[in-house]
C-alpha cells in the first residue's frame, strides 16, 4: 500500500477504534467485580460499626453540603438498636474521604470504619489503623457531649501527628454523620448543613467558607 496521509489517518483510526473496543471490553469485565467488592466492603463496615442485629435496612438518603449521605437502620427483636451513616468529606489532603459511622439509639458513637481514603502513607493514611488517635477520640463517646472537631480547633478529637488536614477532614465527616443521625433517629426534622473546621477556627481558613487545604504538604 502506497504511503499517504490518507492511509496514515485510516491506520490511526483503526488502531484507535480497536483500542477503544478493548478498553470498553475490559471495563465491562471488571465493572461487576469492582461493584461486588464495594458492596462487600460496605456490608463488612456495617457489621463493624453496628451493635448486634437481626437485620439492617437502608433507611433514607440525605444530601448535605452537596454530598449524598445514605443511612442504615439496625433492627433486633423488632426494635431499632442502632444507625449507620455513610458519611463523606471532600476536605481530605488528597480528596474525598468516606466513613461508615455507627451510633446506638442514644447517640453514642459505636465505631468508625474508613471506606475510602487516599491520604499520605505514614501520615493521614493512619486513620485506617485500629486504635489510631482519631478513632480513639470518638469511639464510645456520646456525640451530643463531644466537640467533633480536632483539639487544635477547640474540639475533643486528637489529630494524627503531622496530618492536621486529614484529621480535620475525618472530624468533619464524623460531625456530618452525627448531623444526619439526628434526623434519622427522629431528633430533629432537617439536617443542619455542616462545613467542618472552618466554622470553629479563626484566621484565613475561616474566611474562605468551606475548608480548602493547601495541597503541597500536610501540616
Amino acid at each position: 500500500m502506497k504511503s499517504s496521509l490518507k492511509n496514515m489517518v485510516l491506520v490511526l483510526f483503526c488502531i484507535s477504534l480497536i483500542a477503544s473496543l478493548c478498553l470498553g471490553l475490559v471495563n465491562m469485565i471488571t465493572e461487576g467485580p469492582i461493584e461486588a467488592a464495594k458492596e462487600k466492603a460496605k456490608q463488612e463496615a456495617l457489621m463493624q460499626v453496628l451493635p448486634e442485629f437481626d437485620e439492617v435496612k437502608q433507611d433514607s438518603t440525605y444530601t448535605v453540603d452537596k454530598l449524598v449521605i445514605p443511612t442504615y437502620k439496625a433492627v433486633k427483636g423488632g426494635e431499632v438498636v442502632g444507625y449507620a451513616i455513610e458519611s463523606a468529606t471532600k476536605s481530605g489532603f488528597n480528596g474525598e474521604i468516606k466513613l461508615m459511622v455507627g451510633f446506638d439509639t442514644k447517640g453514642t458513637i459505636l465505631n468508625v470504619n474508613v471506606l475510602k481514603q487516599a491520604e499520605t502513607p505514614g501520615l493521614g493514611a493512619k486513620m485506617v489503623e485500629e486504635g489510631n488517635p482519631l478513632l480513639a477520640s470518638v469511639k464510645g463517646k456520646e456525640a451530643p457531649k463531644t466537640k467533633l472537631t480536632v483539639k487544635k480547633d477547640g474540639g475533643d478529637i486528637d489529630a494524627l501527628t503531622a496530618a492536621t488536614i486529614s484529621s480535620r477532614a475525618y472530624a468533619e465527616a464524623v460531625a456530618r454523620a452525627y448531623a444526619v443521625f439526628r434526623v434519622a433517629a427522629g431528633w430533629q426534622k432537617e439536617v443542619q448543613a455542616t462545613t467542618g473546621a472552618s466554622q470553629t477556627q479563626g484566621g484565613e481558613e475561616s474566611k474562605r467558607g468551606n475548608f480548602e487545604p493547601k495541597r503541597d504538604k500536610e501540616e
